[in-house]
């Protein structure tokens, strides 16, 4: 009894932990292949590049925690990413003629409430308007992503000290970026562990009718989600800007969405919603980075990387699925 036990327990902790081990053998293998992947100097370049992702991927989180997904998180960071940008322009040709430079903190508050406003309109589209997620982030991505060319069209760049510090500056050691995407992470395993909103998140995700029931206000949590999301993608188009010294109106954010989602799902948040661990979001992102980095290590083409991003995102859904029939 005690071996079954054991084997019991033994069983529960792989599965429960199964996602870092495929990060392990992930990091293994390539470091085979490549010595020069396993050093410090990686390991921050790692971090560091993929710290914007994750950040969206703790928005995108929420929302397929929900049992939605938002497609507009790229082009909200983008969006996000140049009104910002333009507000703290330390050049003499500005985009926007007249207007002085602003405090950094002013262009960063400025790009997330513009994240706020589309995230409201998302979640309002959703809750109220009974529209399926895919379509309506489907269609604030492309107004998105039309505004911003719109506004500029070329890149924002020349930006002040004040506000390159989020994306590209150092707190000793510490890249701020990544100060940052841990801080978020922190705000996020809290929110979803501690607070009414959180718990709320799970059971509109796990049966929302059931969560009307308990008294729950769905609409008003849908609202939430969607606004959180977008919060993270400008928060996100923000460090991109402040790490790259410009905001570009085509390829700021582009495709980041895919790589948010995928991030979420590997990491155990399921389609079907109700399900998410934030330790897991967590792995997955390190996993998404580990591909994209160790991919780039070893000179694989960049549509390549595309293909595999692919058959991960339909694998993880397709395992997803086969897992939750097989509950039922």
């Amino acid at each position: 009894m005690k071996s079954k036990a054991e084997k019991s327990q033994f069983s529960k902790l792989i599965s429960d932990n199964g996602i870092w081990v495929v990060l392990v053998v992930l990091i293994i293998a390539i470091t085979i292949v490549n010595r020069n992947f396993f050093t410090p100097n990686n390991a921050v370049a790692l971090l560091t590049g993929e710290a914007v992702k994750g950040v969206m991927t703790f928005g995108v989180t929420l929302a397929i925690l929900s049992k939605g997904i938002d497609l507009s998180t790229g082009s909200v960071a983008a969006l996000s990413a140049i009104c910002s940008a333009a507000l703290c322009q330390a050049s003499t040709s500005k985009l926007w003629a007249g207007l002085p430079t602003m405090p950094a903190i002013v262009g960063i508050l400025g790009g997330i409430c513009i994240g706020l406003i589309v995230g409201f309109a998302n979640g309002w589209m959703v809750a109220y308007l009974r529209l399926h997620p895919f379509i309506a982030t489907l269609g604030t991505q492309l107004i998105c992503r039309a505004l911003c060319k719109l506004i500029t069209p070329g890149p924002v760049s020349k930006l002040t000290p004040g506000f390159r510090f989020l994306g590209n500056g150092k707190v000793g050691p510490f890249h701020m970026i990544v100060i940052v995407m841990i801080i978020m992470f922190i705000i996020l395993a809290f929110m979803l562990k501690m607070t009414r909103f959180g718990k709320s998140v799970y059971a509109v995700g796990g049966n929302d009718q059931a969560a009307r029931v308990a008294g729950i206000n769905v609409e008003h949590t849908l609202v939430k989600v969607y606004m959180w999301c977008s919060f993270c993608a400008a928060l996100g188009g923000v460090l991109l800007a402040g790490r790259s010294d410009s905001a570009d109106p085509a390829n700021t954010g582009l495709n980041y969405e895919l790589d948010a989602i995928a991030a979420a799902t590997v990491g155990g948040t399921s389609q079907t919603g109700g399900i998410c661990r934030p330790s897991g979001v967590i792995a997955g992102i390190l996993i998404m980075g580990v591909i994209n980095n160790g991919m780039v290590m070893m000179g694989v083409n960049d549509q390549m990387t595309f293909i595999v991003k692919g058959l991960i995102i339909i694998g993880s859904v397709a395992f997803d699925m086969r897992k939750n029939a097989v509950k039922k």
